[in-house]
């Protein structure tokens, strides 16, 4: 630590007294004293949040922490302009806080306090170059120092009239593809503050980050996109275009031949607990989608899943096993899908050999012909998953775990064909989480767990039935609105399903951005009842979110990216607690849908 402060005193001396601002130079920064959240700001890994306390002025100020390997650095890229005199100033708190500026054409520049217990003021200036349209400003803690504030954060010199539009976006591509949707990401602009989406005969699209997902469109049809770059000064001209065909057929394929509102729930199959054992006979004609829990490994890395009705002991009421399938077909012909879900918060798999991944489709296979099942829920929990050290790029996984349950569930898929059904339950923190932390980070120290559902989810996406997370037994989870939402109401449910329809960039890396799902292929995850799980929604709640998610309506603070009718339904756990709390949950749900 006392070689980077010499180091960094030592950059201090590039610092210069501020000049005398000239008439016509203005704060050229965006948003910096933090009064509309953090508008204009990105920090790594989520980092930063705003505070209504301490400020310096106003009603805000920025708090970021760091965290692991993480120096919660805060930035915005802001329009200036060639050859001229620019002063950077912010006021900061706290210990080690960095203020700087990159990208300037001549020297990048920055400052810095050991400590600051109560408001300091950091100034530096610089100049740019001959041919410098923008510059980044930066702060930023220290690894392993307690979190920092930043207030009344300013850029002065030459702006307004002279900004110019950003460049030219690059690197346009087509993500995910379904019958009615197209997903589109691209390369970050620097100086952008949004962009455009054009589509032949189609109204622009503008939309914040760099990637969006296209709906409405139709089956096996051919579109041509392009996209802009826009900031104060005005809009880039358009990038090349691309060309996306979309999907033969409807909804998003992937063997949902399901209601266009869909209601899943798992029904204990295997064991009683406190709802009591219903059976399969007399589960409701709401349930479009009703998985099996559980099946469970013979041991953690085995790989052998087994299957089995609940004990005569445990269950008194259980039917015979030949009751059970004829059950299972008698709700097939009624349009329903039943699947087995692996894993559960006591069945750990791990598929880390081959040998094991090989076991887990022999007798996965083996359940599923048994049965005459539909297809399979992943239901992995705990343990189950975790990244290497060095595995961080979610779009080229490495771990065998990971790499070796892609491997197992795509054979599954090919063994039968396109209308096996795959469905998925993780955790937000396996999800959502990523959007802040991936793995164990690229120096080591975080949860390995971290995000660890991404990669799976991602190579499997073109197969993928639902995803359905279970926005319940999570703690406080960041949204794209680099707030924390908790679990319990309306809006943790319309924070992370918008992440998943929106995309987002993994571990805050704007280069490896996880691409929004189809409306088709998510469904939203609660507890059926308040004795079912931490974070019980009531059907009031439960409704709002999926008003503002459908219709952008009671969507209270949080503004979602988009608006998504066809977003599939609901899933819960479970069914058997559902009929314990009266089937209030699936009643609300054939209420709100018409059924």
């Amino acid at each position: 630590m006392a070689a980077l402060a010499a180091a960094v005193l030592t950059a201090g001396g590039l610092v210069a007294s501020a000049e005398t601002a000239r008439a016509a130079d203005a704060d050229v920064a965006t948003n910096g004293g933090f009064e509309s959240g953090l508008t204009g700001w990105s920090c790594t890994g989520g980092s930063g949040v705003t505070v209504s306390t301490p400020v310096r002025s106003g009603t805000s100020a920025l708090k970021a922490t760091p965290a692991g390997s993480d120096n919660a650095k805060c930035s915005q890229t802001v329009t200036v302009r060639p050859d001229s005199a620019y002063t950077l100033s912010a006021w900061v708190q706290g210990s080690y806080v960095y203020l700087g500026a990159a990208g300037t054409g001549t020297t990048d520049v920055s400052t810095w306090t050991p400590s600051a217990p109560s408001w300091q003021k950091l100034t530096t200036s610089f100049r740019t170059g001959p041919a410098t349209n923008s510059v980044t400003l930066y702060t930023n803690g220290w690894y392993g120092t307690p979190a920092y504030h930043v207030d009344d954060l300013s850029l002065v010199g030459p702006g307004g009239e002279t900004g110019q539009p950003p460049a030219v976006p690059t690197g346009l591509r087509a993500a995910t593809v379904t019958a009615s949707s197209v997903g589109l990401a691209w390369s970050p602009v620097a100086g952008a503050t949004g962009y455009t989406v054009h589509r032949d005969g189609a109204p622009d699209l503008n939309v914040p980050g760099t990637s969006t997902t296209v709906t409405g469109l139709s089956p096996a049809t051919a579109y041509r996109f392009q996209v802009s770059a826009t900031n104060a000064a005005g809009r880039s001209a358009r990038s090349s275009a691309v060309t996306a065909t979309t999907q033969t057929g409807g909804g998003s394929g992937n063997g949902a031949d399901l209601p266009a509102h869909a209601l899943v729930g798992y029904l204990h199959s295997s064991f009683a607990n406190g709802a009591g054992y219903t059976r399969m006979f007399d589960v409701p004609a709401s349930w479009d989608v009703i998985n099996l829990a559980f099946g469970e490994p013979t041991s953690v890395t085995s790989g052998d899943i087994r299957f089995s009705l609940c004990p005569v002991a445990e269950c008194p009421n259980v039917e015979s096993p030949a009751e059970f399938k004829a059950a299972i077909r008698a709700k097939q012909a009624a349009g329903k899908k039943v699947l087995i879900s692996i894993g559960g918060q006591n069945g750990q798999v791990q598929l880390a050999s081959t040998a094991a991944r090989d076991a887990f489709v022999s007798s996965v296979s083996k359940i599923i012909d048994e049965y005459g099942l539909d297809g399979l829920d992943i239901d992995f929990e705990g343990h189950s998953l975790s990244l290497n050290n060095g595995d961080t790029d979610f779009r080229n996984p490495t771990s065998p775990v990971i790499v070796n349950l892609i491997s197992a569930v795509k054979s599954l898929k090919a063994k039968y064909g396109a209308d096996f059904v795959l469905t998925m339950a993780p955790e937000t923190f396996f999800v959502q989480l990523g959007y802040q932390f991936y793995g164990s980070g690229p120096w080591g120290g975080q949860d390995p767990r971290a995000g660890a559902y991404l990669p799976v989810i991602h190579a499997l996406r073109d197969d993928l039935t639902l995803l359905h997370v279970q926005d319940y037994n999570s703690g406080p989870i960041m949204g794209l609105d680099n707030q924390y939402h908790s679990m319990g109401g309306a809006d943790f449910h319309i924070a992370m399903t918008d992440m998943l329809l929106t995309g987002f960039p993994v571990a805050g890396d704007t280069t490896k951005v996880f691409p929004a799902l189809d409306p088709g292929q998510v469904a939203i995850g609660l507890p059926a009842s308040s004795q079912a799980g931490n974070g019980h929604t009531t059907p009031s709640e439960v409704n709002k979110a999926l008003d503002c998610l459908t219709k952008k309506t009671n969507c209270g603070s949080y503004q979602t990216h988009g608006t998504w009718p066809a977003l599939r339904g609901l899933m819960t756990w479970s069914i058997n607690w559902d009929r314990f709390n009266q089937w209030e949950f699936s009643r609300n749900f054939d209420s709100y849908y018409g059924g």
